[in-house]
């Protein structure tokens, strides 16, 4: 998948996870205000965590708003061996164990998962610790993830 195909993606992703979103929302406000959720006593909070269950899904529906308004404006660089990874870098990085994966350093929507045939890109901020631990960095270098205890060693294969 190339970088504009990715973006593509990205972009029907979050348009899919708003559209739930929203619903769940309408819904969770809608069982907030109706009439059986009504407090029967001051010991009975259902329309009170319902309500609590609609602003966090509309918080959440307004971050992805957000990242979609990010997306729909954002312009993919190219990169090569020599360029420093930044935003819009796809990263192939190598574990000592030999296992490839795919990171995208995106400006928003830490975590968001595209699937590339068998694969999986992971979308990434520089925010992030792996994002921090890439930005600057080059094709050849390595970078280290984990914990102080569990430490392990990613090489920096390729980035486009």
């Amino acid at each position: 998948m190339n970088k504009h195909q990715l973006l593509q993606q990205i972009i029907a992703t979050l348009h899919a996870d708003l559209a739930v979103l929203s619903h769940a929302a309408r819904a969770a406000h809608a069982a907030a205000t109706h009439e059986e959720c009504q407090p029967d006593n001051k010991y009975d909070t259902t329309a009170l965590e319902a309500s609590y269950i609609a602003q966090g899904q509309a918080n959440r529906a307004q971050d992805i708003r957000s990242a979609l308004a990010t997306y729909s404006k954002l312009e993919l660089r190219t990169f090569d061996d020599n360029t420093p990874i930044r935003l819009t870098a796809l990263v192939t990085l190598e574990g000592e164990d030999g296992v490839r994966r795919q990171v995208f350093i995106g400006p928003e929507a830490g975590g968001l998962k595209i699937s590339d045939g068998d694969d999986e890109i992971v979308v990434i901020t520089p925010a992030s610790p792996m994002g921090r631990s890439l930005i600057g960095k080059c094709v050849g270098d390595e970078v280290q993830t984990g914990s102080a205890g569990v430490r392990k060693s990613l090489s920096i294969e390729e980035v486009r």
